[in-house]
């Protein structure tokens, strides 16, 4: 294989604050150790489908953006160049651009590219990576749901969000005496429910893993009035269900839009107002959590990632995830990466220390 010169780089799927700390340390460790150029490329692979969406990153590029939430380069979470959704004449049709993005990297003279995401863009990364297309993986989701790694940046940014918020609304929730449903991210994994309501000091958690019983839920509720607090705190996951139900779900307007979940937290409200007559008010964080400043643990987790992929890159070790094992820095195959999603398990620490402390997850 030829001399290595020139790499790109991209950040898919959802947004998480971390990701610009992962391509500021990808440009820095190329430009300064290797002398190699980088290309950003727009929008996800938008940018290496669409004309005019990929640049230069340099130095300059990359001055003051470790505080910055979201990602320089943008992203999508709605373009997976093997099955491309366009509307024509009102019909959806699906295309396969994976040629498309193959021959512009040739063009673009890209050696090697750095595909940034979670568990759908790391599945595109390693679809790419059995056509021949030399790339590295960067685990980011703020669910924290990718078994290979121990942990993914955004996570801790978006936990410190979720139980800030939880801290504002208990004051309101114990100056009015409500019930306060507090919906957090989490479609398949009940992570941020977790650590952001263990940390708020939550009296009912509820997460996908564990499907729960509303009846439960306004026990423990009458039973904390019983013992003489006029409130409580809730928080749901997005994915949380009850037992014989499904998932609640919000159909797009546009038609290209994924379905996405969301209504849970508003349900379990009504229903609490209805079984226990108590004032209830729901909020719902929703992007609120990808947003921001990343926290000094994301900081240097995402700087850690980003120079582990161009290190990777040197060794010519392509089809690979960086990931965090014990607290050091590895890699692992895509394939291993994007195997299996990384559940909370019911044997786990921080829910039986919530169950010994009195709280609840509605099973």
């Amino acid at each position: 294989m030829s001399r290595l010169k020139k790499i790109g780089i991209l950040t898919g799927g959802g947004d998480c604050p971390g990701l610009n700390a992962v391509i500021r340390a990808a440009v820095k460790t190329s430009h300064f150790r290797y002398g190699w150029q980088v290309i950003g490329v727009e929008d996800g692979f938008d940018g290496l489908i669409k004309p005019h969406k990929t640049r230069f990153l340099i130095q300059e590029d990359v001055v003051d953006i470790l505080s910055k939430g979201g990602t320089i380069l943008g992203t999508t979470n709605r373009g997976n160049p093997f099955s491309y959704k366009i509307l024509k004449k009102g019909k959806i049709i699906t295309c396969d651009y994976s040629e498309t993005v193959i021959k512009k990297m040739r063009t673009l003279g890209i050696d090697a590219l750095i595909i940034i995401g979670g568990e759908g863009t790391l599945k595109i990364a390693l679809d790419f990576y059995r056509l021949g297309v030399p790339v590295v993986g960067v685990p980011k989701t703020i669910d924290n749901d990718l078994e290979a790694t121990e942990v993914t940046f955004g996570f801790d940014s978006a936990i410190n969000t979720a139980m800030e918020a939880i801290d504002k609304l208990r004051s309101t929730a114990e100056s009015h005496h409500r019930v306060m449903v507090i919906e957090v991210m989490g479609r398949d994994a009940g992570w941020i429910a977790l650590h952001a309501g263990i940390a708020g000091g939550a009296d009912i958690i509820l997460i996908p893993e564990i499907s729960f019983d509303f009846n439960k839920i306004q026990q423990k509720i009458r039973q904390r009035g019983r013992q003489g607090y006029k409130y409580s705190i809730v928080v749901v996951a997005e994915g949380a269900y009850p037992k014989g139900g499904k998932v609640f779900t919000i159909t797009p307007k546009n038609p290209l839009d994924n379905v996405r979940l969301g209504g849970i937290g508003y349900k379990i409200g009504e229903e609490i107002s209805s079984l226990t007559g108590h004032e209830t008010r729901v909020t719902v964080l929703g992007h609120l959590q990808r947003g921001g400043s990343p926290t000094a643990n994301d900081r240097n987790l995402g700087t850690r990632f980003g120079a582990a992929a161009v290190r990777l890159i040197y060794q010519r070790q392509f089809g690979r995830m960086v990931c965090l094992k014990s607290g050091n820095i590895e890699s692992v195959p895509l394939e291993e990466a994007i195997r299996q999603l990384k559940n909370v398990p019911l044997s786990h620490d921080l829910i039986l220390t919530a169950k010994e402390m009195g709280i609840i997850f509605g099973d």
